[in-house]
């Protein structure tokens, strides 16, 4: 029976897929984005979400800061710098969000080799497009059109003004005679 063997082996050996893995998941948290095959991507997003979940700094409560989670990530990255960059910016950006850390983004065109489907992969909240961090924030809507409970108080404001000019200019003639 073929049961739980769904995953691509994508034509590699455990050995060299494991690996090949370990350096793409290295490579997509050190560079924030990588560009590889549609296939490679999808296989790394099953790889990659797991080890961000366990980088949540709600995952990491104990007294010794998530040392167990760290040696388990490290187990499957390999790279003691991509470690600490998932569990000092990456985990605690991502901290609010339940899942899909990741985004693939296909390429328009194949590669010229062999004419692979190629594919943008990148951190979800590292994008300045997608992301609303970097944007203005929006206005409150406004309309031209006046309402009921607007018009008195433009009334009130109107009446001062008025007043004040008209003691104005009996101002000035006593300063002239």
């Amino acid at each position: 029976m073929r049961h739980n063997k769904k995953f691509n082996h994508l034509g590699r050996k455990s050995a060299h897929r494991k690996a090949m893995l370990s350096n793409m998941a290295s490579s997509l948290i050190l560079n924030k984005r990588i560009i590889t095959t549609t296939a490679k991507a999808k296989a790394l997003r099953m790889y990659i979400e797991p080890l961000i979940t366990k980088a949540k700094p709600e995952n990491n409560t104990t007294t010794e800061t998530g040392s167990s989670n760290r040696r388990v990530v490290f187990a499957y990255l390999q790279n003691k710098y991509a470690v600490t960059e998932l569990f000092r910016e990456v985990g605690p950006k991502v901290a609010s969000r339940p899942g899909g850390y990741t985004r693939i983004i296909r390429m328009p065109e194949n590669r010229k080799g062999d004419a692979a489907e190629m594919a943008l992969m990148e951190l979800v909240d590292y994008n300045e497009v997608y992301t609303r961090e970097g944007q203005k924030p929006a206005k409150a809507k406004s309309t031209r059109r006046s309402s009921k409970k607007a018009a008195p108080k433009a009334e009130a404001p109107v009446e001062a003004p008025v007043e004040a000019a008209v003691e104005a200019p009996a101002a000035e003639t006593e300063v002239k005679e």
